[in-house]
């Protein structure tokens, strides 16, 4: 009986202390000028993807893919963070907020 309270516990624990990804909030403080800036780099960033894209990749060496999905990878990453980026929050935090509105 012990053993199974203990793993039900670490159970409820791994899933309490998972992160779950969540979009930040789309309003920036930042100023027009640096959003205009922006958008003008993610559409050059969005028309570098449809040119991969586009590409002819059979004829391509596996160095040569494998460099056009890191460059995929740090583009996604590039218009994610100028999008507003992501906002990691886990079980756990989400069940300490609940408790303590709860209990206050």
């Amino acid at each position: 009986m012990k053993k199974l309270i203990v793993t039900i516990a670490a159970a409820l624990l791994l899933v309490a202390f998972t992160p779950i990804q969540s979009k930040a909030s789309e309003k920036n403080p930042t100023s027009i000028s640096s959003k205009e800036t922006e958008s003008a780099e993610v559409k050059a960033l969005i028309n570098r993807v449809n040119e991969i894209n586009a590409m002819d990749r059979s004829a391509m060496s596996k160095a040569e893919k494998k460099e056009l999905r890191k460059e995929l990878r740090s583009i996604k990453r590039e218009v994610n963070h100028a999008e507003g980026g992501v906002v990691y929050v886990s079980g756990g935090l989400i069940l300490l907020i609940i408790l303590l509105i709860i209990l206050i």
